[in-house]
């Protein structure tokens, strides 16, 4: 059977980010406070021998990468694909609206106002099917469409690896935390994925294991 290890890097902080607006399928460049985020876990792995670097196609996950990998001394030796599976999810019409905005105009199928009370109660993967439904042009992705794109993802990292490899993988914050939250539920503790933050996967042929989540103080050895 093979095993791959494989660390999850959120993009870092994008200006989009810091003004609290919607970023899924959009993108926005790194702030400095995003670069310095990604030279944190650039500094944090660079002891990781990779084998491969994955990011998902948008830029911000791309530039991210590119900070890690400069900090790696190996880095001549690892090869970079741009995955389009391993993007955020899609909010369609939401896209670019502000974060509140989009929760009050969600939640208000269920009579909830905001996206911690609609997680709260409904999670991840409904809150997913509710924002495809709030959105009258049908272009956010529910669970299904969400999780066919990422578990195409996984299955091309799988056959794009050999046993034994180590890769990075730079993606985003709530696909890592729907990452967690249907692979290692008790991990996910209702907080927001931070940028830069990494999480620490072992994927096999069949299974997916959560070693730990959201980590900014980790220092590989």
């Amino acid at each position: 059977m093979k095993t791959i290890t494989a660390y999850f890097v959120r993009h870092g902080q994008t200006m989009m980010n810091s003004y609290n607006k919607v970023q899924g399928w959009i993108d926005s460049p790194l702030t400095k406070k995003g670069i310095a985020d990604a030279n944190r876990a650039g500094k944090q792995l660079k002891a990781v021998n990779f084998t491969a670097a994955y990011s998902s196609d948008s830029g911000r996950a791309i530039e991210t990468a590119h900070h890690i990998l400069k900090a790696n001394p190996h880095n001549m030796n690892i090869i970079s694909y741009q995955f389009p599976e391993f993007r955020e999810q899609c909010h369609g019409y939401f896209e670019g609206n502000d974060l509140n905005q989009m929760w009050q105009f969600v939640g208000e199928q269920v009579a909830l106002t905001s996206e911690s009370a609609v997680l709260g109660k409904y999670g991840l993967e409904k809150a997913r099917d509710l924002i495809h439904k709030a959105d009258l042009y049908g272009d956010a992705e529910n669970n299904r469409m969400f999780w066919d794109r990422l578990d195409r993802g996984f299955n091309k990292l799988r056959a794009n690896s050999s046993d034994g490899d180590v890769v990075l993988v730079v993606s985003h914050g709530m696909t890592i935390r729907s990452i967690v939250d249907r692979y290692a539920p008790e991990l996910d503790k209702g907080a927001a994925t931070i940028n830069g933050s990494i999480t620490k996967l072992t994927i096999t042929d069949d299974n997916i294991e959560i070693e730990f989540f959201n980590r900014i103080d980790y220092t590989a050895e």
